[in-house]
């Protein structure tokens, strides 16, 4: 048995999600845990170098964590063939540059979604990336959430028959920076900034409905800016140029109708931030990150209009749960081990920047549907 080190370029890692799930959480954890290991029975060994614009943030940052190398030098980390990966989690603005710059240095590319602020030239890298025959891939995280394993264990079962319909609710209150310090960064409600619901959330929308359920064929979209005026990061208001709510309805591939709303600007009411209700002939599920539950046929209670009367049925407890049945793994952990593998071992991994393409366009249609009034086809994608 072999140890392979595999040099991996982290860009833009000092972030909340940079840090929390693909730094702590996901390399330092196959770190500890010993690498993985890959089907001839060698171990592949992450091993980062953090990239990014502070010096104090990325050398105090690499102490915490035991990582000897850190950069504020891309280029430099991009000319050493050691780094075989490049990974980036920076702003949607700036992460289309450095993957260009990567693909050209022969880099194998795992990036975070949005992969660039437009449709076209999100296409232009995974052409890119093919011609270059660099190995590719895009964070899909919430395919990897248990709450989203059981409901596809439910759907390869065929226990809703034919699915009729899903309805997604996703959202929480953002504080606006007043009173309470809002629980977002303030470029999130700047267009200008590359902020805005649409862009940041349907590009997930996509792959869960394409992943779970079948290809997005239509759209019809309503885009909000609920809360006009948030207080940034220094104390100081600012006007919010981006939408903080939408409100899409999305036809699927077999007549599937899909009703999402997402919105930061909305209190929560359910048992988890998402929520995603599956009905179909033979059974209903509700589904959150971490937990699913089921309504078969036979359970279905039978409920009659009648407003004279208090409502007789506990409609939350004529559920059934659907149990664990597996140890369920950090899901952006789990994402980075199978392209570890891919990278080193030619394992298959199916979300490529072709894929995240697809979010991207989803939103850009999405919004154009918004400010036409009307229903967007989506064409088929392919390069």
């Amino acid at each position: 048995m072999a140890t392979v080190q595999l040099g991996i370029i982290m860009n833009g890692v000092t972030g909340r999600m940079g840090t929390n799930q693909h730094l702590i959480r996901s390399i330092v954890a196959i770190r500890k845990q010993g690498g993985v290991a890959l089907p001839n029975g060698d171990v592949v060994m992450p091993d980062p170098i953090l990239v990014g614009r502070s010096e104090s943030k990325l050398r105090a940052l690499a102490e915490a964590h035991g990582i000897s190398r850190w950069s504020t030098n891309l280029d430099e980390c991009l000319n050493d063939d050691y780094n075989q990966i490049y990974f980036d989690s920076q702003t949607t603005q700036l992460r289309a540059e450095s993957l260009k710059k990567a693909i050209a240095k022969g880099k194998h590319i795992y990036t975070e979604k949005p992969i660039a602020e437009s449709f076209e030239e999100s296409v232009e890298l995974a052409k890119l990336a093919k011609e270059a025959g660099v190995k590719n891939g895009v964070v899909q995280d919430k395919l990897f959430l248990p709450g989203l394993i059981k409901l596809k264990r439910l759907i390869d079962s065929g226990f809703f028959g034919r699915i009729l319909s899903v309805r997604l609710e996703f959202g929480y209150w953002v504080f606006e920076g007043d009173w309470q310090p809002g629980q977002r960064p303030s470029w999130n409600y700047r267009k200008e900034d590359g902020g805005g619901i649409i862009v940041d959330m349907f590009a997930h929308w996509r792959y869960v409905l394409d992943n779970l359920f079948g290809d997005v064929k239509s759209v019809s979209c309503l885009g909000v800016t609920h809360i006009p005026e948030r207080i940034d990061e220094q104390g100081k208001p600012y006007a919010c140029t981006a939408d903080d709510a939408a409100y899409a309805t999305f036809l699927l591939e077999g007549d599937i109708v899909v009703q999402a709303n997402s919105s930061w600007a909305v209190r929560v009411d359910r048992d988890e931030l998402v929520n995603i209700q599956v009905d179909g002939t033979l059974g209903s599920a509700v589904a959150g990150l971490r937990e699913c539950k089921t309504q078969h046929r036979v359970n279905t209670p039978k409920p009659v209009w009648n407003p004279d009367i208090p409502n007789p049925f506990q409609f939350r407890e004529q559920w059934e749960p659907v149990p664990d049945n597996q140890v369920f793994d950090n899901g952006f952990k789990v994402q980075w081990e199978l392209f570890l593998k891919h990278v080193a071992a030619d394992a298959p991994f199916q979300w490529d920047l072709l894929e995240g393409a697809k979010g991207t366009q989803l939103a850009e249609l999405a919004i154009r549907s918004w400010k036409e009034r009307r229903w967007i086809d989506i064409p088929e994608l392919s390069l």
